[in-house]
């Protein structure tokens, strides 16, 4: 294996080439194989996805050009230890998003306090003013949460990203898992590795304890997924999900309100919908109280929503946790509502819309990566060290006029999986997104996640839509 770099934590290898305990197992197993059938099942592996319809769609200024997602078939693998050490700090982590945002939109306790300054939220578009005094039921705003998290070396993990919204790439998880169960039955029987495929179960499981206060029992809770439609990115993801769940896939289209409730158009008739799991945004929810002219939503849901007749999974205005600009206070946050020290650090964070830390930023923009507080998927960020004399100069500009709408944090050097190439196995980037269900009977994370890799060598970002791709991971048994 060739190309590691002396500063990045190398997963696989130590310094001196040693296989690490995590990896002993594959390794020999790796070393046994053949060559041509290792590329004749890379060959297969994308293939598979594209039979399976496993894509997503880049949009450009004029079409959208549907890819499909680059797969890359050595695991990346956590020991258990590791793994209970990360969950102990996602569970903290994950209480205490909830209740900052029940107090967000109550008493605002953690602003009176002076913990958090009220400009974060005065202008903030995922703050909803139409969610305020109101509670969800059971108390849960995140039902599904995604925790993107990096590795710089042995023992550290630090959160990168809070996904409260609409966290996706779930359905990635499971399709890895299953191709590499397909491809190679064998190394399943070799190593021990916790399953993932009872997600879809467990997160209908969730979904269903979470009914609302009118449900009035006496029949099985009515679980829906409502999509954009086929043309939006995550699509594939939303069928897979409700399929797995045994749960309705629907459009806006699909949903009315009748006689106070929530109802879907099926084949029987109309029924209602008590936990509606929603891939829409906020503003296209409900033309009645959002965007007039959203044809995506269901005229009237909100007022149902408020009065207690269906559940929206996540909740309206958990967004508000996704802005990068919260994420800075977070350490403050999970101190201020669960009374302990954060379990998982943060990466170290400038906030632009301070003077000092504008200044340091614009002084030493060449070293730093910077981004929007609301920006997702790779775009609207400045990666310092790879970027033109143009693209700082410019970047600049749009600091100054602007600052409060960037944060700013090092170019951290991430740890190393490595990916299978034609010449043998050569070392990638790599972040991990575990993902996270929340009820009222309490808080499941599933054993592994989606870990996403940088396939260009060098290259830190690992979005899809960016050249990224996708691997399995495996948490080892004890």
């Amino acid at each position: 294996m060739t190309g590691v770099s002396p500063q990045n934590f190398d997963e696989m290898k130590d310094a001196g080439g040693e296989t690490r305990p995590a990896y002993g197992d594959y390794c020999n197993w790796y070393d046994q194989q053949d060559a041509a059938l290792l590329k004749r099942k890379d060959a297969e592996a994308d293939e598979s996805f594209r039979r399976t319809g496993i894509t997503f769609n880049v949009y450009g200024e004029d079409e959208a050009e549907e890819r499909l997602i680059p797969f890359d078939m050595v695991p990346r693998i956590i020991t258990a230890p590791e793994w209970r050490r990360l969950t102990r700090g996602i569970e903290q982590r994950v209480r205490a998003l909830n209740a900052f945002l029940y107090d967000l939109y109550h008493r605002q306790e953690i602003i009176r306090a002076g913990r958090l300054p009220e400009r974060l939220l005065r202008g903030n578009e995922a703050w909803l003013q139409n969610m305020v005094g109101l509670a969800p039921p059971g108390g849960v705003y995140t039902h599904i949460v995604g925790i993107d998290l990096v590795r710089t070396g042995p023992d550290d993990f630090f959160v990168l990203e809070d996904n409260a919204r609409t966290p996706s790439g779930v359905s990635y998880m499971l399709e890895n898992r299953e191709t590499m169960m397909a491809m190679f039955p064998d190394l399943f029987s070799k190593v021990a590795v916790e399953p993932v495929s009872n997600y879809p179960r467990r997160l209908a499981r969730s979904l269903a304890a979470c009914v609302p206060p009118k449900f009035e029992g006496g029949r099985k809770v009515n679980v829906a997924v409502l999509t954009p439609g086929i043309f939006n990115s995550a699509y594939f993801e939303h069928a897979f999900l409700a399929d797995q769940m045994g749960a309705e896939l629907v459009e806006g289209s699909d949903l009315r309100v009748v006689g106070g409730k929530v109802q879907m158009r099926t084949t029987r008739g109309f029924e209602p919908v008590d936990v509606l799991y929603r891939r829409v945004d906020d503003d296209y929810l409900d033309p009645l109280t959002f965007e007039p002219d959203s044809v995506l939503g269901v005229p009237g849901i909100m007022d149902v929503y408020r009065d207690g007749g269906i559940t929206i999974a996540n909740a309206p205005g958990t967004g508000v946790a996704d802005d990068k600009a919260i994420y800075s206070f977070m350490p403050e946050i999970v101190e201020f509502y669960t009374g302990e020290k954060p379990l998982l650090p943060n990466v170290e964070t400038w906030r632009c819309a301070d003077k000092e830390s504008l200044k340091y930023v614009l002084d030493n923009l060449e070293e730093l990566v910077v981004k929007e507080v609301h920006g997702s998927g790779g775009y609207g960020m400045l990666i310092g060290p790879t970027a033109t004399k143009k693209e700082i100069k410019a970047f600049r500009a749009k600091l100054e006029a602007n600052p409060m709408n960037y944060i700013a944090q090092p170019t951290l050097s991430l740890s190393t999986c490595p990916i299978y190439t034609n010449k043998g196995l050569s070392p990638r980037h790599v972040d991990l997104r575990p993902f996270v269900l929340v009820s009222p009977n309490g808080i499941e994370i599933t054993p592994g996640g989606l870990t996403r890799v940088a396939l260009k060598r060098g290259s830190l970002v690992v979005n899809s839509s960016q050249g990224g791709g996708t691997k399995d991971t495996w948490v080892l048994k004890d």
